[in-house]
């Protein structure tokens, strides 16, 4: 995200995490630096997650420090040892994974030791914001005591079935391009509606 005015309003819905991307090539690349102007209007009980794909990690650890963020996300082709540097600077690592229709979770075990949580996104042509779903029974294939994100093309009318899941480390959902309405704008009277019945 990268509009004030619309993080202004997302923010009185208390989010526990907000997501700025710093992927270049992402149609919702926030930029090297988030302004002081948006940094202000988050409050400490809402953390803030800075989105990366095969960041060099000076560079990294560089942005993780000059805005002020609480975790990062890697989004690309990081190893294990590169989430183990992180953690030995205290950085919270969410690492994301592409599950497609033959994805092992057995990938995930080397990262274990280092990473704070995993997100499950859907395989396709791009780093996330493909837009579109993966099998969610697939889940039931994940036997790691790593609480992860559920992320992939969610779209509002996705809640009851997300309410159904039961897996015991389903930890957040992550929710992007079915809530926006244009690249890095969220819609939030949808978010609103959304996350009072996901609440409940």
């Amino acid at each position: 995200m990268r509009d004030s005015g619309n993080i202004g309003e997302l923010v009185k819905l208390k989010p526990d995490y907000i997501g700025f991307i710093f992927y270049q090539k992402s149609k919702r690349y926030v930029g090297e630096q988030i302004p002081d102007k948006i940094n202000r209007l988050i409050p400490a009980s809402i953390q803030k997650v800075g989105i990366f794909v095969d960041e060099p990690f000076d560079t990294l650890h560089e942005k993780f420090r000059n805005n002020q963020l609480d975790l990062v996300q890697l989004h690309g082709n990081e190893l294990p040892d590169y989430c183990e540097r992180l953690r030995a600077l205290n950085i919270p690592v969410i690492k994301a994974f592409s599950v497609a229709a033959d994805f092992d979770f057995e990938t995930t075990v080397p990262y274990h030791p280092f990473c704070n949580y995993f997100l499950f996104d859907t395989a396709g042509d791009l780093r996330g914001g493909n837009g579109i779903k993966f099998n969610w029974e697939k889940l039931d294939q994940y036997m790691g005591r790593k609480p992860f994100f559920l992320c992939g093309g969610i779209q509002p009318d996705d809640l009851d079935e997300i309410k159904k899941l039961s897996h015991s480390q389903l930890h957040a959902v992550d929710v992007n391009s079915g809530f926006e309405i244009e690249p890095g704008v969220k819609d939030i009277s949808k978010l609103r509606l959304f996350l009072d019945e996901l609440r409940k």
